[in-house]
């Protein structure tokens, strides 16, 4: 699948099995959760672009490599994607950190936005979007096309565990932004929920279920 990425580290691939065990207490399911995001987005940048810098160490004078290009805001869906913003500012301190929320409008039975708050400069910006699940893919449609709507231009979506069914839609909605899983399952079932999947997320991270 093209713009599709499937992060199967081992460290990430044992810790979903973790987060999918429906007796993992919501403590350890928030960790968790937390420490695959850092780990995915740790494999995300591997590529980071670098830039050569002059430095002085104890020693002596040296070059020093630090990241160039873009700064970085992560942009989680409410409620779930709060779940994996700390295990990302871990690695990233730096990153700015907005708020999109979504609900489905039961008349229209569409994602709606019902909150954004981002950092004015986003368009200067690499924007990443963090929610657990994909599974329709119609909040992330909603989340991607309201950043873009502030000018986001290089937009990267995160996902722990995704459905054939959302990464096809989010592939034709948006066919310019990467899509970074930890895990692709089988499928939605009648009530539109992940297969195998891990449950409601939200509910699992903040013990409300």
């Amino acid at each position: 699948m093209e713009n599709v990425h499937i992060l199967s580290h081992p460290l990430i691939q044992h810790k979903l099995t973790q987060i999918r065990q429906k007796d993992t207490p919501t403590g350890q399911f928030r960790q968790l959760i937390n420490e695959i995001a850092g780990l995915m987005v740790y494999e995300m940048t591997r590529d980071l672009p670098v830039k050569d810098i002059p430095i002085e160490t104890p020693v002596t004078k040296a070059t020093g490599h630090v990241i160039a290009g873009k700064k970085l805001v992560i942009v989680p869906i409410l409620r779930a994607g709060l779940g994996m913003v700390d295990g990302i500012l871990q690695l990233i301190p730096t990153a700015r950190v907005g708020h999109i929320g979504i609900f489905r409008n039961e008349e229209t039975l569409m994602p709606q936005e019902y909150f954004a708050k981002l950092p004015n400069d986003i368009a200067q910006r690499e924007v990443y979007i963090v929610d657990p699940m994909l599974a329709t893919g119609g909040s992330a449609i909603a989340a991607i096309n309201a950043v873009k709507k502030r000018g986001a231009t290089q937009v990267k979506l995160i996902c722990l565990v995704g459905a054939p069914e959302g990464v096809a839609a989010i592939q034709q909605a948006h066919p310019d932004v990467p899509l970074y899983l930890a895990a692709l399952d089988e499928k939605l079932n009648e009530h539109g929920y992940i297969v195998p999947g891990l449950g409601d997320a939200g509910d699992r991270i903040f013990g409300t279920k």
